[in-house]
């Protein structure tokens, strides 16, 4: 896609007519913090899936906003072993550890092609100088990140392997949903088993195996890349997750 295609040149679309700020998964914002957001923006950055938005050990990362599209973080192990450490959905953050270090200590990839708004490193500072409530929310959202990852690590130390798939599928369906991707019960799904594996601490034979039980057991149909979640109260455990409410997050 090149920049032409976009209504504002290689900046996108105008902040002030962003369509996520319309989506249910997001607090309002003032007008003057919304031009505060477009004023430090540089770019509306388009990549292909399985490019690198950060790389380990990055130097120079910049903050983005994911536009559109999904990522994962990930570290990377010496011998090649990697673990996703939480997965990013429109709206998300992402960058933020590795904009405020020297270096970064994980790496982000593009699991779909995706749309970036960057924001560079170095005007992070003006959001704690001239917009106090705005590095609120960015810490607040760093927060939310770590949180997931907590919920994650939760799933690989305590629940067994229908568990944490489950749970993961229902969080990521309860996220599109407030995203408005889900329509008639379905979004797009577009992991892959070794990515769950990955997420998720299991061998990519025991992911297979289980994902296959939970579908013949009727939590969910897939096809064609579309996932569609039939019955997420399977389980009275199943039933929590779906029941947590989904609370509206900041959106930089």
């Amino acid at each position: 896609m090149t920049d032409s295609a976009y209504p504002n040149g290689r900046n996108g679309v105008p902040c002030l007519a962003c369509p996520l700020r319309l989506k249910p998964a997001f607090k309002d914002k003032t007008d003057e913090e919304i031009r505060f957001i477009q004023a430090i923006k540089t770019e509306h950055r388009h990549l292909p899936a399985g490019s690198d938005i950060i790389h380990p050990g990055q130097q120079d990362a910049e903050l983005y906003t994911l536009f559109s599209g999904w990522a994962f973080r990930y570290q990377l192990l010496p011998d090649g072993r990697r673990q996703i450490l939480n997965f990013l959905l429109p709206g998300d953050l992402v960058g933020l550890q590795a904009s405020l270090l020297s270096a970064a200590q994980h790496g982000i990839e593009a699991l779909t092609e995706v749309e970036l708004c960057v924001f560079p490193r170095k005007r992070i500072w003006d959001l704690f100088v001239h917009m106090p409530n705005l590095a609120y929310e960015v810490a607040w959202l760093g927060s939310r990140e770590e949180s997931l990852i907590d919920q994650n690590l939760t799933s690989v130390g305590q629940r067994n392997a229908s568990e944490r798939i489950a749970a993961l599928v229902i969080s990521l369906y309860r996220r599109a949903e407030a995203l408005g991707l889900v329509t008639d019960g379905g979004f797009r799904f577009p992991l892959s088993q070794q990515q769950l594996a990955d997420a998720l601490g299991l061998s990519l034979v025991h992911t297979s195996k289980t994902w296959s039980r939970l579908r013949k057991a009727g939590l969910f149909a897939i096809a064609e890349g579309r996932l569609t979640l039939l019955n997420p109260r399977l389980t009275s455990r199943m039933a929590l997750l779906y029941e947590r409410e989904v609370a509206p997050r900041p959106l930089i």
